[in-house]
Formats: structure tokens, C-alpha cells, sequence
């Protein structure tokens, strides 16, 4: 049964991202006049579908992505035939570069538009959950905070001169300011201000995935627990608080995952808390230092909902899509440079079944939000300068924008083909790494 409803919402999830990119492109071809000969979810051969006027819109077999087939653009079908023809007034090749960039580009704006269409209605119908903490609990031993002098005790003031009211704030702005480059934090320590400064080449070091200090009362709690792996045979459950691993106290979900994959293989002794009772048990990660737990922090002590008027849950959905996409292109970026493990950090179709699956049940506000953070993940992966991305046939279009002539269709197509087995690998790699952990 969980093996279906993962299914069921990976399938809503792919559909609706694809959907809203490939529109993108189609809305902009037919604005400008380009006559798009296919419209399909899903790659590989046609399915099934129905033409209506100029255009076969159509399911294919391959169930990752979809494409917009517009005539006179060498594309995945990789049809050079093109190359032999005069160009015709209704094709792809024969609009100016402008219009072209836009039809390229629009996928891209059309999932960043529906990360904040999600973001701004959420915002305005619930608010945002705040913990009116600024005082650290906990500074991770080892991390670049540690290193730049932060001291558990201290009060956050401000973060790139930005004041700091919430944890949440002060949490989104120095992941912000870490990707941006530039991170100075003015804090109080003993009565006195002061201000840290992160040195620019250890900002790569704070990711998405946490950012080296904890709040007062913070604490890992778990989300979910996957059948038949090590967590759920020790009786881990949903809800529980992790209070140690072997002997050492944990405070927040970076440190239980750090030290959980530091002792793959290897048994180790955990204690957590569920309503208010102290349980233990021994746990063995699996070679891949995975014991099958969802983590979050959370802070105990007082909430507060923020409301937001309609301009203000705008902007604030304006900034969850700014800090949620330079989070994604600094972790990206961590992969590149070695910061972080490739095959740990990388999500496919399993991964995001499960995801998709876990938060449908902890609500609709949830699910829409990781529909949101995936949008943007797309965005930002397709405007990469890899052939056979949308970014890859931004270089094209550039370099015919500032040499006044267009990349030789022979080089185009090879790129395409290069960058088409590139992707086709990496897909299977992700589906590999998937089903193995």
C-alpha cells in the first residue's frame, strides 16, 4: 500500500512540475507565432494523446520530463533535416534571438513563478511558524561558526546588518549571506557587542543542511521511519526526540545524521525521549550509514504564528524562493567542489516518492511546500549550461546574439548528443543509487 500512494503523489508531483515548465516554453513558442508540432509528458516514445489543430498533445512511455517540440529547433529528436531547408516564417529558427531566449528561458520562469504562487498562498492562508529566539544553544564542533569564534550563549543582534528577531530569520540569513559571500554577524556576548566575520573561503562549508549553530532548546525530532531498516527494528517512531549517540549528546538533526553515517557498519547506543519517558536502544547503520529516520529541528518554548497581508506573504514567498534557490545552487556547487558526498547529497524518482508520500500525510501545507522547493530544484538545474538543458541552448543563442552567426548545426548536435548521454547516465546513476539505499 505505501508502495502505491508513493507512486500515486511522485506521479502528481513529476505531472505537475513538467507541466507548468513544458507550458512555459509552449505559451511563448505559439505567443510569438513558432508552430509546435509535439506536446508531451514524459520521454521516449508516444503513448497516447490527441492532436488538436497544429500540435499532438501526447503521454510518453519514459515517465521523467517532457518537451515541447517546436518546429526548426534541433532538439532531442535530434533531426537534422533542418539544416538542408530554408527557414520558414512559422519556425523556431526564423523569430529573432530575443524571442527565442524568452521561449528557452520560460520553463524556467514558469516553475520559479509556481514555487511563489505556492509560497505567497501559503503565507497568506497560515503564516509562518516563529520561535522568538536569538540566543545560541549550541555551536557544532569543527564548523566554520565554531572556527569564525561563536560561543554557545551568544545573542544574535543582526546578520549582514539585517536584525534578527526570529531563529528562522536569522537561520534563512546567513544561509543567504553564505551563498551570496559576504556574512558578518553582529552578536552580544557578556553585556559587550561585537561583530564575526566569516572568512569568504569557508562559506561553502554552510549549506541547506545546516548552518553550524543551534538555537536554545533545540532538538532533532523524527519525522518518519522507513520499514524493515534499522531505526524501525530498534522501535523508533515518528515523533520521538533524540537525546544521544553513544554517550554523546546530540543537538540537532546535522549532528545525529553526521554521526550516524560516521559509524556505518558499526553498532551504536541511542537514547530519545517519547512523552516523557527516556527509552534506549541499539542501533546498527547499514553500510551506507542510513538507519531509515526523517529528522527536523525543532525548538522547544514559545511559538508565534506571523500573519501577513497580501503584499507582505508576497514578499515573504518572494525570499523563500531567493534563499531555498542559492541553498540549491550552493549545494550544488558543494557536489562540484568535492564539500560534499555526490552520492549522499543526490535525490531521483524513489527519493522523491517517498518524500512526496511522507509529506501528503503531515498535511496539504506540506506537500505543496515540497512541490515548491522541487520546483525550484528544477529551475535551477535546467538553466545549467549543460547541452540538452534549457541553459545549454541558452550558450547557443548567446553566442549567435554576440558573433552575429549561429553555432554550426553538426557542433549543436553532437553537444546535444553528448549532453543527452550525460543526462541519461546520470538518470540512471540516481535511480541506481535510489533503489540501493
Amino acid at each position: 500500500m505505501e508502495f502505491f500512494s508513493s507512486l500515486f503523489y511522485f506521479i502528481i508531483i513529476i505531472s505537475v512540475l513538467v507541466l507548468v515548465h513544458e507550458m512555459g516554453h509552449f505559451l511563448t513558442a505559439k505567443f510569438f507565432g513558432m508552430r509546435v508540432e509535439r506536446f508531451s509528458i514524459g520521454l521516449g516514445p508516444r503513448a497516447f494523446g490527441k492532436v488538436y489543430g497544429d500540435t499532438d498533445y501526447c503521454i510518453s512511455y519514459v515517465p521523467f520530463g517532457g518537451y515541447v517540440k517546436i518546429l526548426g529547433m534541433l532538439d532531442e529528436s535530434f533531426d537534422t533535416s533542418i539544416e538542408k531547408t530554408e527557414p520558414q516564417p512559422w519556425e523556431f529558427r526564423a523569430k529573432p534571438v530575443w524571442q527565442r531566449l524568452i521561449v528557452i528561458t520560460a520553463g524556467v520562469i514558469m516553475n520559479v513563478l509556481l514555487a511563489l504562487a505556492i509560497f505567497w498562498g501559503l503565507n497568506l492562508a497560515m503564516g509562518r511558524e516563529m520561535h522568538p529566539v536569538t540566543t545560541i544553544g549550541h555551536v557544532q564542533a569543527g564548523s566554520v561558526m565554531e572556527k569564525a569564534g561563536f560561543q554557545a550563549g551568544d545573542k544574535l543582534v543582526s546578520v549582514n546588518d539585517a536584525e534578527v528577531v526570529y531563529w528562522e530569520d536569522a537561520r534563512n540569513d546567513i544561509q543567504a549571506g553564505s551563498a551570496a559571500g559576504e556574512l558578518r554577524v553582529a552578536i552580544e556576548r557578556g553585556g559587550a557587542r561585537m561583530t564575526l566575520v566569516v572568512p569568504p573561503a569557508d562559506l561553502a562549508q554552510i549549506d541547506g543542511q545546516g548552518i553550524g549553530l543551534y538555537a536554545t532548546g533545540n532538538r532533532p525530532v523524527i519525522t518518519g521511519v522507513s520499514a524493515d531498516l534499522p531505526a524501525s527494528k530498534a522501535g523508533l517512531l515518528p515523533g520521538d526526540v533524540l537525546l544521544s549517540i553513544r554517550d554523546t549528546v546530540v543537538h540537532g538533526s546535522e549532528e545525529v545524521t553526521r554521526m550516524i553515517r560516521a559509524n556505518a557498519g558499526r553498532d551504536i547506543a541511542m537514547t530519545w525521549q517519547r512523552d516523557g519517558k527516556t527509552m534506549s536502544a541499539v542501533v546498527t547503520p547499514n553500510a551506507e550509514g542510513m538507519i531509515g529516520i526523517g529528522l527536523i529541528n525543532d525548538i522547544a518554548g514559545e511559538k508565534i504564528t506571523q500573519r501577513f497581508g497580501v503584499i507582505e506573504a508576497f514578499t515573504a514567498g518572494a525570499r523563500n524562493v531567493y534563499v531555498i534557490a542559492t541553498m540549491t545552487v550552493q549545494s550544488i556547487w558543494n557536489v562540484i567542489v568535492g564539500q560534499t558526498s555526490f552520492k549522499q547529497s543526490i535525490g531521483g524518482p524513489v527519493k522523491i516518492a517517498k518524500m512526496a508520500s511522507q509529506q501528503a500525510d503531515a498535511g496539504l501545507a506540506s506537500f505543496l511546500g515540497l512541490v515548491a522547493v522541487l520546483s525550484i530544484s528544477l529551475a535551477v538545474i535546467n538553466i545549467f549550461p549543460i547541452p540538452a538543458l534549457d541553459g545549454g541552448y541558452v550558450i547557443f543563442l548567446l553566442f549567435e546574439l554576440i558573433f552575429r552567426r549561429e553555432v554550426p548545426y553538426r557542433v549543436q548536435y553532437y553537444l546535444l548528443q553528448a549532453g543527452w548521454f550525460l543526462l541519461i547516465g546520470l538518470m540512471l546513476f540516481v535511480l541506481y543509487n535510489d533503489i540501493f539505499h
